[in-house]
């Protein structure tokens, strides 16, 4: 008994492991600035039959709902591991049409020169590849490919809240990567 207990404390003081989805490990805690931030949820991004990349949320806190991590103040992060080669022009038009999708047309309007900046940023992307999309309240949203930084910060968490709701929103780019982002199965 004691010898059973002695395990039992060991692995609960072992840090949580990764999850792993489609073959990506995906981080239980990311840092973003000053933030820690925890995973919340991640998916797969399935495009007909193409499994395109896998999107993980971090959040300072879990959250369930849309509503919830929209409203959410604080850092953010959605980190984009790429499964298959995409063009700027695919990435670009991907970003655009889900922005366009959730979006009213005056906040498109109101956003439209920061939604320029974002698409002037975004590269091709090979398999394997990581972008992020992190949200800081104090700089605002930062882009980076595989750790390298691209441009400077697009201000304003309204932008920020945009880009979410292009896998968040009423209209997401894939219903199942949802789910999984808000913490469910997908």
């Amino acid at each position: 008994m004691k010898r059973w207990l002695i395990t039992m404390l060991l692995l609960l003081a072992l840090p949580a492991s990764a999850a792993e989805v489609a073959g990506v490990k995906v981080a239980d805690k990311v840092q973003v600035g000053a933030s820690e931030l925890v995973l919340n949820g991640a998916g797969i991004r399935t495009r007909i039959f193409f499994k395109v990349y896998v999107g993980a949320l971090y959040l300072t806190e879990k959250k369930s709902t849309a509503a919830d991590v929209l409203a959410q103040k604080g850092a953010k992060r959605v980190a984009l591991s790429m499964l298959r080669d995409l063009s700027a022009q695919q990435l670009n038009e991907a970003f655009e049409s889900g922005m366009h999708a959730n979006s009213s047309a005056a906040e498109i309007e109101a956003m439209k020169p920061r939604i320029a900046e974002l698409l002037s940023l975004l590269t091709d992307a090979k398999q394997g590849d990581v972008i992020l999309l992190d949200f800081q309240p104090e700089t605002g949203t930062t882009v980076s490919l595989n750790g390298q930084l691209k441009g400077k910060a697009i201000p304003g968490e309204d932008f920020y809240r945009a880009l979410l709701r292009i896998w968040l929103g009423d209209k997401p780019v894939d219903g199942e990567l949802k789910a999984g982002m808000l913490g469910g199965a997908s």
